[in-house]
């Protein structure tokens, strides 16, 4: 992703930070310097404050991708932005188990941190709790001057936070993954999806109302991001079900444009003047020797004066896709190999290519067909 930048890399996930991410950082260094005696001082603690923080969300996130390798899942990167935290994994579990324990391993994550700031906070090196002991209430602890002692109790509270706030049965947090887990277990995943979608939308609902009126606009814009991904998870359940009714070879582009190893970048200009096509397969006979895209053509023609061969500007490393998977299985592999077009083979026999575009396509003419056939059942 463009708008972020690769911070480390922890078990051979890349940990990025959303270029938005440093206004949080702004927002906690303004507010703490407000509130100290030396702005400078609460100005740094703030800044502390935020990334030892944001380390815990991190910490949550590859919970989330450690249990994923357990079943065969690898995490693509962990994108920290202001609102939290995202393991984008290759593939959804396709087992209720595996995803109930993948997605309690974040919370769980945090319950440890918290409970080793707990264990470090009663020690008498750091008496953490000795106000709350003495019978001050939370909010009277939290003292405004930067401390060690502040700074474990607002850790120790932001983290039992997490846990609480993600464990709301809602998607797209970890409680709805729960929910809908639990439920598919014995009705399936469409339809616990499609339960655990209305549930997270009305708990959206409620929390927007509650956010408007009460005036916490932090609240509402949540209630926002809970209620659209509750609504993206219903759309991806939905398609997974429509992919996976027609296979690789039925949808693939069998009237592609091909070209030859001879030929030069001036014809890929050409064909991408004079068709809809972006991608275009090298062959030799019937070898696929690479792949052209439109994208490499676009470079090419912005880098190098010359009329290029085209076998200088192909891709010779090929995914190749076989065409009897099913199209939900093909979105699959996609999505773990990174790659946006893949060539379809028979066998031995090279069939054509294949596109994200075209499996978007696919599912839109299928699901139209589908609501089709529903309406001329519901006329009958």
């Amino acid at each position: 992703m463009r708008s972020s930048i690769t911070l480390i890399q922890i078990a051979g996930i890349p940990i990025k930070l959303h270029l938005t991410f440093f206004i949080i950082l702004l927002l906690g260094a303004w507010q703490w310097a407000g509130r100290s005696d030396n702005p400078m001082t609460g100005a740094i603690f703030g800044v502390v404050l935020m990334l030892t923080l944001f380390l815990c969300v991190a910490l949550h996130e590859l919970g989330h991708s450690l249990m994923a390798r357990r079943f065969g899942i690898e995490t693509r990167e962990i994108l920290l932005m202001p609102l939290g935290g995202i393991a984008q994994l290759e593939k959804n579990p396709t087992q209720p188990r595996h995803e109930l324990l993948i997605a309690l391993a974040g919370p769980l994550v945090n319950v440890l941190i918290a409970a080793l700031l707990v264990v470090i906070g009663l020690t008498p090196q750091v008496s953490l709790f000795n106000s709350l002991l003495d019978g001050q209430g939370l909010s009277s602890a939290l003292s405004t001057e930067p401390s060690l002692n502040n700074l474990l109790l607002w850790l120790v509270s932001a983290n039992v936070s997490l846990v609480l706030f993600n464990l709301i049965p809602a998607f797209p947090l970890d409680g709805g993954r729960v929910l809908r887990a639990v439920l598919a277990m014995g009705l399936g995943y469409p339809l616990a999806t499609r339960i655990a979608t209305v549930v997270g939308q009305m708990i959206a609902v409620v929390l927007g109302i509650f956010g408007l009126f009460s005036g916490n606009f932090l609240l509402a814009l949540v209630a926002i991001f809970i209620f659209v991904g509750a609504t993206q998870e219903t759309a991806v359940a939905d398609s997974k079900v429509v992919l996976t009714t027609r296979r690789l070879g039925d949808a693939y582009n069998r009237h592609v444009i091909t070209l030859q190893n001879g030929d030069r970048l001036s014809r890929v200009v050409d064909y991408l003047l004079t068709s809809y096509q972006p991608d275009f397969a090298v062959i030799f006979g019937k070898k696929l020797l690479g792949i052209v895209t439109r994208e490499a053509a676009m470079q090419a023609l912005a880098s190098q004066p010359d009329d290029l061969y085209v076998s200088e500007i192909m891709n010779r490393d090929i995914v190749k896709l076989d065409a009897d998977l099913n199209l939900d299985e093909v979105r699959e592999q996609l999505g773990e190999k990174g790659v946006r077009v893949a060539a379809v083979y028979k066998g031995d026999e090279f069939l054509g290519l294949i596109s994200v575009e075209d499996l978007q396509e696919a599912f839109s003419v299928l699901m139209f067909n589908q609501r089709h056939l529903q309406q001329r059942v519901a006329a009958q």
